[in-house]
């Protein structure tokens, strides 16, 4: 089955304030003062060692008071993490807390919204105010989100049987089916906001995620194995329409199949931009994660391996030989370094992000929609803001595509 990356987040500090505080009593300021030559009385002998002794008992409770809370920083992963530990760690209280977190932050929809590190420490204010967030109506496929909590809730609840676990990724499933268009595609937000989300979103993994999930539940596959009999059956409906979705969905250029688009019309399936800067273009990249899906269906019929083939077809034409990208320092740019493109005969075969459709010629752009034919020639922002080349199809073909063959 596809695997779906996940965003990596910054783990949480220990209060450095605090500890200084404990490290700093009124006699410790005291004896510095005595130390620095202040016009306090100088310390006798028993003085200074009820000090010392007084110090060090200070100490001892500050390493007794801080460690406890410096361990429990330590051990917090960050939500990239959470997916891969193991089996044993699910039982634990860690995982525990970080499942409960998961359950504050899921909307009334059953859904979650994206780009939070769902594993950080909690106070109870912010825990107050995730429960009023619940009518928020934000939730969404984007970025990994709703697919993702799905699957730790079940991992947890597979480990521990905590009922809570397994009423919210029930929940989050009848989410998916609920977002669901009747032509087989997922929006990229669920309830629906309007604009380019609306469109059915291979982007990001969106749709894919949802039916990497679906294809589980209706398999039966751990951590879904409790998952009851009508849900199977609904999802393994949800992904056959998925599939026929993918299948109507993949663009024909001169009467050949070639990839997809980052997104296509909810109604009439035609390509469609999103951002100023992503046009109605072949995608080098989510097109990647459409094709691995496909891969992983069992029986596949042929419409399903025509498809394969016609999209690994198009990888081997779009590729790009004789360059590469590189990093170079500049102060003038926003980031502090630019992308270049340089020419080199000896690297490996490079993908553009999009292909115009026709000429299949990447393609660039800024913010101001005017399409480009050189990445040097969009602007220094989104130049180096946006991933405009990439190796994506590079271990499908390597590696994916011929272990499938066989």
């Amino acid at each position: 089955m596809l695997q779906i990356g996940l965003p990596v987040y910054e783990r949480k500090t220990m209060n450095r304030t605090a500890r200084h505080s404990l490290l700093s009593p009124p006699l410790l300021r005291s004896l510095r003062r005595e130390q620095t030559g202040s016009d306090a009385a100088p310390l006798n002998g028993l003085a200074l060692a009820l000090t010392l002794l007084h110090t060090s008992l200070l100490l001892l409770v500050c390493f007794f008071s801080v460690s406890p809370l410096a361990a429990a920083e330590k051990s917090t992963v960050a939500w990239d993490d959470c997916h891969r530990q193991k089996p044993e760690w699910y039982t634990g209280e860690e995982a525990i807390r970080i499942a409960d977190n998961v359950l504050l932050y899921q909307r009334n929809s059953g859904g979650w919204p994206k780009n939070i590190d769902m594993a950080r420490l909690l106070a109870d204010a912010q825990k107050d105010k995730l429960r009023k967030d619940k009518q928020k109506t934000d939730s969404t496929l984007d970025n990994t989100a709703t697919h993702t909590q799905i699957r730790y809730l079940a991992k947890v609840y597979e480990a521990t049987r905590i009922e809570r676990f397994k009423t919210g990724f029930i929940r989050a499933i009848d989410y998916l089916l609920a977002a669901q268009y009747p032509g087989g595609g997922w929006p990229q937000f669920y309830p629906l906001r309007g604009g380019y989300s609306n469109h059915v979103t291979f982007n990001d993994g969106a749709m894919i995620g949802a039916m990497s999930v679906l294809c589980d539940v209706a398999r039966r596959e751990p951590p879904f194995v409790s998952v009851d009999q009508q849900r199977c059956q609904r999802a393994e409906e949800a992904v056959d329409k998925g599939v026929e979705c993918i299948l109507r969905l993949q663009i024909v250029v001169d009467g050949k199949r070639t990839a997809w688009c980052a997104q296509h019309d909810e109604n009439s399936g035609e390509p469609r931009p999103a951002r100023s800067y992503e046009k109605a273009s072949i995608s080098g990249a989510e097109s990647v994660g459409v094709a691995r899906f496909l891969m992983g269906l069992d029986d596949p019929s042929p419409q399903i391996v025509e498809a394969v083939e016609s999209a690994v077809a198009w990888f081997e034409q779009a590729k790009i030989p004789g360059i590469r990208q590189t990093k170079v320092p500049d102060p003038v740019m926003p980031r502090g370094f630019d992308h270049v493109i340089v020419e080199d005969p000896a690297a490996v075969p490079i993908w553009a992000r999009f292909y115009e459709i026709g000429s299949n010629r990447p393609i660039f752009c800024s913010r101001d929609g005017i399409v480009r034919r050189r990445l040097a020639d969009i602007s220094p922002e989104r130049r180096t803001g946006y991933a405009w080349y990439g190796y994506w199809p590079a271990t499908l073909l390597a590696k994916d595509y011929p272990a499938w063959r066989k």
